[in-house]
């Protein structure tokens, strides 16, 4: 394989417990089998089985690992909104937020 046609890949994983991954790769179909299979990344091993919800192509390692750290600084609200719509969070208008809705059931008010 020729120097710098592979492709990379960021990705948004949708967890067995709600919860969003965000990670990146040159094989995007081998590594969802491979967070599926428990061998992935610690956070989703014990959140199987995982789905790949979201994800966007690049041309250089550099791209890709530039835009999964965009992609992790956004909210949960941000990224479902990414997901949705397909679009990157600046076409849609979103900044970015702190850190509070990151997760479910992270600071999220209890109730109905």
């Amino acid at each position: 394989m020729e120097k710098g046609t592979d492709q990379h890949y960021v990705y948004i994983l949708e967890c067995g417990d709600g919860s969003l991954y965000t990670g990146w790769t040159t094989d995007l179909e081998k590594r969802v089998k491979t967070h599926n299979s428990g061998k992935g990344a610690k956070y989703t091993r014990s959140r199987l089985p995982v789905r790949l919800v979201y994800h966007e192509e690049f041309d250089n390692q550099h791209d890709a690992l530039s835009r999964e750290r965009a992609i992790k600084k956004l909210n949960r609200r941000q990224k479902l909104a990414l997901i949705r719509s397909g679009k990157k969070p600046e076409e849609q208008g979103l900044q970015e937020e702190s850190p509070d809705e990151k997760e479910p059931g992270k600071n999220a008010p209890k109730g109905p």
